[in-house]
């Protein structure tokens, strides 16, 4: 293990990956300050906040969603911006306008940029599914490339720019379903169990005993930045990359590499993003297990949060009640898992 890290380069890594594991350790205890449970959620979050990548949360009312968002928000010394998403929503309201000013001493008029809650960088975008198409796709540009253009020209986003959105998975009047390639923005889709009845007794307890909580900001902006150059910089084996590709090429029923049971119950697989947000991901779970490599173990334990809303199923396995987790489960028993590449002499 010693000439392992013999290199600078690697030691200086290693030193960084371990001050982020006891980051990572205190940010959590702060998060259970006024969160209870979700251990879950909470690394999944983290995750994604490391690959540069934005969140879907689903969950009933009453579980903490907003709360979270914004905890995570306070203590990682992010600005934090929260839109409501409604019917009667327009992009300006998330982007921001231009108006015309009048300069009062010499009556000339030009345009001024007022920029909109979007320019912040936690985004807490609440119930996205309640506004119409043309204002969810508002947030596209943002989340992909991280800037927003307006009247032809472009503003840039300060960075990190997170989006975490909520949705509410049981109530579908009155809602308009996200359109795939706005899907397939975001890296995980996160969803949010009902706590344990344990759980809850420490919820009511915590809830309806007026109390202050102090919490001290444990990142900063620079520091979350170069943690995020660390995961992507990160090199991953090939084998492992393999795995990862053939595990979303086995998503896609008329693909060259499927499964019968596939084939049968899925109308459309995962697309290449898939792929590189699984790599991606495994790395950032590598790095808060404090290694410097990704494992097959890594692509298994963040694959179901990339693949959940990235396929769509067959009325005959909605017919007999089958989930996309179903699917990905069994996929994970049955896709071999490939040889470490040998070493040229």
């Amino acid at each position: 293990m010693t000439e392992l890290f013999e290199d600078s380069s690697l030691n200086n890594d290693l030193k960084e990956v371990q001050a982020l594991r006891k980051k990572l350790r205190l940010l959590v205890e702060n998060l259970h300050k006024v969160i209870v449970g979700q251990d879950r959620v909470i690394l999944e979050s983290v995750l994604s906040l490391l690959c540069q990548g934005h969140v879907l949360l689903e969950g009933v009312p009453g579980l903490a969603k907003t709360l979270l968002v914004r905890t995570i928000g306070e203590l990682m010394s992010l600005e934090f911006s929260r839109i409501q998403f409604t019917p009667d929503l327009m992009p300006t309201d998330i982007l921001g306008a231009e108006i015309i000013e009048e300069d009062p001493d010499t009556g000339r008029r030009s345009f001024k940029f007022i920029r909109g809650p979007i320019f912040c960088q936690i985004l807490l975008a609440d119930e996205i599914n309640r506004t119409p198409p043309k204002t969810q796709s508002a947030l596209l540009e943002a989340m992909q490339e991280k800037t927003v253009t307006i009247g032809g020209e472009t503003h840039h986003l300060e960075l990190p720019f997170f989006v975490m959105a909520t949705q509410n998975p049981i109530e579908q009047e009155g809602t308009y379903p996200l359109p795939e390639a706005q899907m397939d923005r975001f890296l995980m889709n996160i969803r949010l169990d009902y706590p344990t009845p344990e759980q809850e007794e420490d919820i009511v307890l915590m809830t309806t005993v007026q109390k202050g909580v102090n919490l001290e900001p444990v990142f900063d902006q620079a520091e979350i930045l170069n943690y995020q150059a660390l995961v992507a910089k990160l090199p991953v084996a090939r084998h492992v990359a393999r795995y990862a590709v053939n595990l979303v090429t086995a998503t896609r029923p008329k693909g060259n590499f499927t499964y019968d049971f596939v084939r049968q119950f899925v109308n459309w697989g995962a697309g290449p993003r898939a792929s590189q947000n699984i790599v991606m991901a495994a790395k950032a779970h590598a790095i808060v297990r404090e290694r410097l490599h990704a494992s097959i173990e890594d692509v298994q334990s963040v694959c179901l949060p990339i693949l959940r809303h990235r396929m769509k199923l067959s009325f005959e396995a909605e017919s007999e009640g089958l989930t996309v987790d179903d699917i990905v489960q069994r996929l994970l028993k049955v896709v071999p898992i490939p040889e470490p590449d040998k070493k040229k002499k």
